[in-house]
């Protein structure tokens, strides 16, 4: 039989990545996003082309629905009849929390319930149950951190994953549902959005090469992650629904930088000292930090066979090359382009 996947925030970055892996893999995918005024489809609008959306029977599918919408919910599980369902969709960025806390709770933790509930109302019994938890959940916690350490969550983003967390495994004991979490570190790409670290560094990166932009405002340089490619947890994500049981996973590369190091590793691929082009503001500090994420995939190494294949120095490149490309530079056009600019240093 056809397996059926249900994607929730298919738009973002790992619902892109999911869904190629899947369709790659012959699945029927659907996937189901919010309504916006704006398109917001980028990421997906190349299977788009590949797969004609207006095609009732194409492979590949897109669909209004909504976490904070139990009917949506309850209305494309029946359509659709998923074998596997993949809750990718959250308020992810854990410095709006701190300002939108009541709305990333309600899409964060009540969001998953809706589903895991619509999924149990349904009485399809072997629909499988992917949960997208964080490594946000442990918070305080000294590192390195795996299934076992305890979630000291900083942040409202935290808790509601802590909360989305425990109702997954609450269905998978009460209900004997094959739900799953997956405990995914810090993952980047190109298709990371704008408002996260990495990508604004690279982004801005870009943006100084091109002219567009002199210095960049940063916050807490000294915080430390384990960085990861989005594409190799999707991977992970995958395999976490084909284990024979349900369970929860750390994925994470076991490497751990600051985000100084990683302004280092970027603009030192153009030759540039970081310190002439960044700007050190509170307006990006947190209520309260998470010091330190090192993740333990130990287990999912050895139960699921799963192996980060992209690492730290790649993951820079990587991003930096697809920012420069867009704005129309190689590498090593950027490299001679940086050569000739003479910035001012400041406070960093």
């Amino acid at each position: 039989m056809t397996k059926r996947a249900l994607i929730t925030g298919v738009v973002g970055q790992d619902g892109s990545y999911l869904a190629e892996l899947l369709l790659s893999k012959g699945y029927v995918v659907r996937g189901i996003t919010r309504r916006a005024s704006y398109p917001h489809t980028q990421r997906i609008d190349h299977l788009f082309k590949q797969y004609d959306d207006r095609d009732a029977e194409a492979r590949f599918r897109v669909t209004y629905a909504d976490l904070t919408d139990s009917s949506s919910l309850q209305n494309v599980l029946h359509e659709f009849q998923p074998t596997e369902v993949y809750n990718l969709a959250a308020q992810s960025h854990v410095g709006i929390s701190f300002e939108t806390g009541e709305s990333t709770l309600d899409i964060n933790a009540i969001g998953p319930f809706r589903l895991l509930d619509a999924i149990r109302s349904s009485g399809a019994k072997d629909v499988r149950f992917y949960q997208a938890s964080s490594s946000e959940m442990f918070g305080a916690s000294p590192p390195p951190q795996n299934e076992l350490t305890p979630f000291l969550p900083q942040s409202p983003y935290g808790v509601s994953k802590v909360a989305a967390f425990y109702l997954t495994r609450l269905h998978r004991i009460a209900y004997g549902m094959f739900a799953s979490n997956g405990i995914l570190f810090n993952h980047e790409s190109p298709r990371r959005g704008l408002n996260f670290v990495t990508r604004k560094i690279t982004y801005s990166i870009a943006q100084i090469i091109a002219g567009e932009l002199d210095r960049i405002e940063l916050g807490n340089l000294d915080a430390k992650r384990d960085w990861g490619f989005s594409g190799d947890y999707v991977e992970g994500i995958w395999r976490i629904l084909q284990h024979t049981e349900p369970d929860d996973f750390v994925l994470a590369t076991g490497e751990m930088y600051t985000v100084r190091d990683f302004l280092g590793q970027t603009f030192g691929l153009l030759g540039l000292d970081w310190e002439d082009f960044v700007t050190i503001t509170d307006r990006y500090r947190r209520p309260a930090e998470v010091p330190a994420l090192l993740g333990d995939a130990s287990k999912a190494r050895r139960v699921l066979g799963w192996e980060p294949k992209v690492h730290f120095g790649g993951l820079c490149e990587m991003m930096l090359a697809g920012d420069l490309a867009a704005r129309g530079f190689t590498l090593e056009q950027a490299r001679t382009k940086a050569a000739t600019l003479t910035p001012k240093r400041g406070g960093a």
